[in-house]
Formats: structure tokens, C-alpha cells, sequence
């Protein structure tokens, strides 16, 4: 690709950007795009076929700007404390870019982007990692769908309904809500878990027994075989070992 026809895509890319950003409702037409970037509706279309694949691109291009943070951070010693963060930090994204955000989880965009996908990889790692350490009650793929659904759903409530869902402090309530739901009660440490709770908790286990107990024992026996494989098995005992303790991980309590 040349120069000049790169830095026109580029251009019409970050117009375009610009315009939903600055949209009252969030949308933008190609007649619009063509006029700011100075270009013919024949350039727009050679470049990006329709509207459709022309907001794909620019869902491509919020989700880069998302996933630049999280790539460059390094993982800490403790993964409960990164998803905090990470939860926090994705809360924050949707703040700053209403409108963008709205655009990368509408339904009308029927293909995933690719950086949609590191995303949720780079959610699973951080869950690994905890449930390695023995702080997952249940399987990582599991813990995270539920903590990506919930942040999704928290995020555009408050980019979509600002008027009615008005609590500076509820994205954090629902993150600690579900991570006390995904996490054993020490990883949420002391600031969360209360000495009510804690005892309240015991109690609970004492009543519950193993049903609560096997999906975090066999998570965390999961992670660590994962981790590092025993010679002791064969591949295919290896292989049923580790359905088993899937299968197992994604227990509901009764």
C-alpha cells in the first residue's frame, strides 16, 4: 500500500472517529466523513466497502486505544488486585468515550473484533493466575464471562442512562459484588470482607460443606496441573483428568 492511499484511510479513520465522538446519538453518516476528511464517497468505499465495515474499522480502532494500557502493564504479584484495576480501568474507558463504547458493544456489529477477543484472552490470563494461587472458586473461562458480562452491563448503564444511574460509587459496588462471587473470601482481603462477614462465611461453609468447597479445590487443582503437567499420567489420562476437574470447576452449588 502506498503512502498517500495509507495516509488517506488513515485519515478518513480518524475523522470518522472524531465525528461519533462528537455526535449528539453516537452515529455519523458517510456523507459527513467524506466532507470533513475532503474526500470522494468513492475513496471512503474502495477503502472500507460501506458504512458498516467503516464503523468496524473505527470499533477496531477504539478497541486499540482500550488495549493499550492493558498491554503494556506488567501482571503484579497479586492477579486479584489486577482485575480490580482492570475493571476499574475499562469503567473508565467507557467514561471518556461514550459514544465509542456504546459503538464497540452494539449489537449491529455482528463480527467480534480481534482486539474484542485479546481482551476476554487477557481477562482468562489474570483468572488463571489467581486461580493458581488457590483465590478462584470457580473455572477461569467461566469467571470470565461473568466478570466481563457485568462489567459490559455496569459500563453502558452509565454511558446510556447517566441521568438514572447516577451512583459515583456503583461500578465499584457490582465489581465487588461479582469478585465476591468469583473469588475465595481471602483473596478479597480484609477491606472487602468484613469480620461479620468473615464469620458469617465460616458458618456458611460449615452448612454448605463440599458442594461449596469442590468447584475452588478442583479450579485450583486445574490451574496448577495445567501449570505444570505430571509425567505420572498419560495424555489421555491427563486429558480426563482435566475434564473432570472442568466439569467439576463449573459445579453450581445445590
Amino acid at each position: 500500500m502506498s503512502t498517500s492511499v495509507s495516509s488517506t484511510k488513515a485519515r478518513i479513520l480518524e475523522v470518522a472517529a472524531e465525528l461519533v465522538a462528537n455526535s449528539p446519538d453516537g452515529d455519523v453518516s458517510t456523507r459527513a466523513v467524506c466532507e470533513a476528511a475532503g474526500v470522494g464517497a468513492p475513496a471512503l468505499y474502495r477503502h472500507f466497502g460501506d458504512k458498516e465495515g467503516l464503523l468496524s474499522a473505527v470499533v477496531d480502532h477504539g478497541y486499540e486505544q482500550y488495549l493499550t494500557t492493558k498491554r503494556s502493564r506488567r501482571p503484579g504479584t497479586d492477579p486479584v488486585q489486577d482485575l480490580r484495576d482492570g475493571w476499574d480501568t475499562h469503567t473508565d474507558f467507557a467514561l471518556r468515550n461514550p459514544n465509542l463504547y456504546r459503538l464497540m458493544n452494539s449489537p449491529a456489529m455482528r463480527t467480534p473484533p480481534a482486539a474484542a477477543l485479546e481482551s476476554h484472552r487477557i481477562l482468562t490470563a489474570d483468572l488463571r493466575r489467581a486461580a493458581e494461587q488457590g483465590k478462584l472458586r470457580l473455572a477461569p473461562e467461566l469467571a470470565a464471562q461473568m466478570i466481563m458480562s457485568a462489567n459490559v452491563g455496569v459500563s453502558l448503564m452509565l454511558v446510556s442512562r447517566p441521568t438514572t444511574f447516577t451512583d459515583e460509587a456503583l461500578s465499584r459496588r457490582i465489581r465487588d459484588a461479582v469478585h465476591a462471587v468469583v473469588f475465595t473470601p481471602e483473596a478479597m482481603g480484609p477491606e472487602i470482607t468484613s469480620a461479620d462477614d468473615e464469620e458469617a462465611g465460616e458458618a456458611g461453609a460449615e452448612e454448605a460443606g463440599a458442594e461449596e468447597v469442590l468447584p475452588a479445590t478442583a479450579t485450583h487443582l486445574a490451574a496448577l496441573l495445567r501449570r505444570t503437567p505430571r509425567p505420572d499420567f498419560t495424555p489421555g489420562e491427563s486429558a480426563l483428568l482435566g475434564e473432570w476437574l472442568d466439569r467439576l470447576s463449573n459445579t453450581t452449588p445445590q
